[in-house]
């Protein structure tokens, strides 16, 4: 299939799919791009899609970006989930230790230039796994931040190259509670401590009332998306 017949398809899918479950879009996307993956990052949408997956299509790759800055729960979430699905999350690493980055850019990059930061920890090994793929599904949320507004539940993604699902798109944050607690899923305990949005330590901090949910993220600065998504 070439890019034009790619996106003529992604068009007709995108209207139909706009109102099919979340479930069924994975079927959909499984079942017509068996060369998927889905990206987690063990935040609140990820451990839902883990678990649609799972009884859909639990033989599709899961991979992780190990930043190597995650909140020691972050890890220990992935463990547990792990051992609940009998997983084996494909680990992701950037091509520098933290040490080789200090050593290059000086010690906490993120605080200096946290785009290249995200752009070493996070874009490069997220472009680099996808190269592997012609499909992948994430777990963004239209309502999560302007830049994510417009997602489609099927689309193209330029950037890297390849289809890009988006089977929760639609969802509001209580449709995703709502999920985790019907269905006893394992999520992040940070969750529970005023963190919406979690990403690496250095950069995440607690939300307070009345504040964005991604308001945690990058505190500070003007920076509100790592890169990964348009």
């Amino acid at each position: 299939m070439n890019l034009l017949e790619k996106e003529e398809l992604i068009r007709i899918k995108a209207e139909e799919l706009e109102s099919a479950s979340p479930e069924d879009i994975i079927r959909w996307a499984v079942e017509t791009f068996p060369n998927i993956t889905f990206a987690c990052s063990f935040g609140a949408e990820d451990v839902v899609l883990v678990d649609m997956l799972h009884k859909v299509s639990p033989s599709t790759d899961v991979f992780y970006l190990d930043t190597d800055y995650h909140f020691k729960e972050t890890y220990e979430t992935r463990d547990l989930m792990a051992d609940k699905y009998g997983l084996e999350f494909v680990r992701v690493s950037p091509q520098l230790t933290t040490q080789e980055q200090a050593l290059q850019y000086g010690d906490a990059l993120w605080t200096v230039d946290p785009n290249q930061c995200c752009g070493i920890r996070k874009v490069e090994p997220l472009t680099r796994i996808l190269s592997q793929y012609e499909a992948w599904i994430t777990g963004i949320r239209r309502d999560q931040a302007p830049t994510r507004a417009n997602s489609k539940k099927v689309e193209y993604d330029y950037k890297f190259g390849l289809v890009k699902f988006n089977p929760i798109a639609d969802w509001t944050s209580e449709d995703v509670w709502n999920y985790i607690r019907e269905n006893d899923i394992i999520y992040n305990p940070l969750h529970d401590r005023n963190y919406p949005s979690i990403g690496c330590e250095q950069c995440t901090r607690q939300v307070m009332p009345g504040e964005d949910p991604r308001a945690g993220r990058w505190s500070g600065s003007e920076k509100t998306e790592c890169g990964l998504h348009k």
